[in-house]
């Protein structure tokens, strides 16, 4: 009870200011607008940082410079204030002599959180601090709630992925996150251009969804009256470029999965997909090794990356290993065990692993490698050599046709890229999808659809292709150390708030 009486004393005492800031707001409301439109920002905090820091205090009075900048007031500490403009904070200095009485007064309206326009010159205080001798302001933009605590800063979780805004207002390292994102995005972009990929968009609302074995989201489409359904993965539809004639493109884009919320699953997520003709799957590991080893040194010059305690450095050479292998070496089977049905369904119920009965022996194998051993695989690590029954667009290995060239990098026991050599022969393929389509009438509701049209596009001739995904939400976790998916999303899926009655 008494946690349930502070909480009730938190919530009234938050009322009662956000009263007192109404109240001030109306008062604004009663002398001019409220909410204006008018104020000419001539400068911002960075290039004032960036142009004077360097200045001491004779040159800056010598100077004389006046400037007009705006922000959200951050601190209030007597005749300070500290604003930030663009995650940059800046001082202001007020005196109230050298203010009129009308502005005088206006210093009582303000809370932490307004956003101000101020007027100014910039100098140096004894401490040599870079701040701006206020003589006029105007408020832009009322807060009408309190900040969190200045030292705590925004410390509930669950808060900062519902109020992202708020989050970035008080969190620097939120906002660090978010700009290293964007330049992770900004390089990635750069590195395939320059390899002469061409960047597509391929649409989001398909009449069949494929491309991944996934739940999809459905709508409808009332002018055409048919359901249609949010894309799982954009890969079919690059290959059908690569049919065309498009021998390398690239996309970066939203895919949608109607699963579940995780530490490493949202519905709504980034993906990089690209495709290269006259490639195999051991160009794109290659690639990827060096895709990643370049974002890395381009963030902190170095090929060293920290992810929640683990060091890992992308300067040398990712590990390659089979599923089988990896099997064999983190739990107690050898590589007879795998080889028949029997043996595997023996050896996962040694392991304590579900099944169910009618699965096929890849798919329990590939149960195994999940439940068992994917999270064990901590430092880089290509795993090759996928079961064909989990695996309905890869290339069969031609020398063992019961697996295919293909390969999952695993780094910190995630998964961050999945890519293989691309089926191109297009009876395989259609047999394929009418496997998947047996097991969706089965029950299976991530089996692939028939794609006749895709099966088309084949007979007309798919290029020797390597294609590979990239998820750009996990790959954004390990460069910026973020525990959580949601942590490196501006606004992620959240649970709905249950009813406080």
């Amino acid at each position: 009870m008494k946690e349930n009486n502070n909480g009730v004393q938190l919530v009234e005492d938050e009322n009662k200011l956000v009263a007192l800031r109404r109240e001030k707001l109306q008062i604004i409301r009663e002398k001019r607008q409220a909410y204006p439109n008018t104020f000419n920002r001539e400068s911002t905090a960075q290039l004032l940082i960036v142009k004077y820091s360097e200045k001491n205090r004779s040159q800056l009075e010598e100077l004389a410079v006046e400037t007009m900048i705006a922000g959200r007031i951050i601190r209030m500490r007597g005749p300070f204030l500290v604003i930030t403009d663009g995650g940059v904070n800046i001082q202001l200095y007020v005196n109230k002599k050298e203010l009129s009485e009308a502005l005088a007064n206006e210093l009582k309206l303000l809370d932490l959180g307004d956003i101000v326009g101020v007027r100014g010159v910039v100098f140096k205080t004894n401490k040599e601090e870079l701040t701006i001798r206020l003589s006029d302001f105007q408020v832009l933009s009322k807060s009408l709630h309190p900040l969190p605590d200045k030292h705590k800063g925004l410390i509930d979780t669950e808060l900062r992925y519902r109020q992202r805004y708020l989050d970035l207002i008080v969190n620097e390292d939120s906002r660090l996150i978010f700009r290293k994102r964007s330049k992770i995005i900004r390089f990635i972009r750069n590195y395939f251009e320059d390899l002469d990929f061409m960047e597509v968009e391929t649409p989001m609302m398909q009449v069949i969804p494929g491309g991944a074995t996934a739940r999809p989201f459905v709508t409808h489409h009332n002018a055409l009256d048919q359901d249609m359904y949010l894309r799982v993965a954009p890969e079919l539809c690059l290959k059908r470029l690569v049919v065309g004639g498009f021998e390398k493109v690239f996309e970066l884009n939203r895919n949608f999965r109607n699963e579940g919320l995780s530490a490493r699953h949202n519905p709504e997520f980034t993906m990089l997909e690209f495709y290269q003709a006259y490639a195999n799957y051991h160009d794109l590991m290659d690639l990827t090794e060096d895709l990643l080893r370049k974002i890395a040194y381009a963030l902190g010059e170095t090929t060293r990356v920290t992810y929640q305690g683990s060091v890992y450095d992308l300067g040398k050479p990712f590990a390659r290993i089979s599923v089988h292998e990896a099997i064999c070496r983190h739990c107690e089977i050898s590589e007879a065990d795998l080889k028949t049905i029997t043996l595997v369904k023996a050896a996962a119920e040694s392991l304590g692993v579900q099944f169910e009965d009618e699965w096929s022996s890849g798919k329990i194998i590939m149960e195994i490698f999940e439940q068992k051993v994917e999270s064990k695989l901590d430092q880089p690590t290509f795993v090759t050599e996928y079961p064909i029954e989990v695996s309905p667009l890869a290339r069969r290995n031609e020398e063992r046709p019961e697996i295919t060239d293909r390969f999952e990098l695993i780094i910190g026991g995630r998964e961050l890229a999945n890519g293989f050599s691309e089926l191109n022969d297009p009876e395989d393929q259609a047999e394929r999808f009418h496997a998947q389509v047996a097991q969706k009438n089965s029950g299976d509701q991530e089996a692939m659809h028939f794609d006749a049209d895709y099966v088309t596009a084949l007979e007309y001739g798919l290029p020797p292709t390597a294609g590979e995904g990239i998820g750009i939400d996990r790959l954004v976790m390990l460069f910026a150390d973020a525990p959580s998916i949601r942590d490196v999303l501006l606004f992620p899926h959240m649970r709905p708030l249950k009813n406080s009655d």
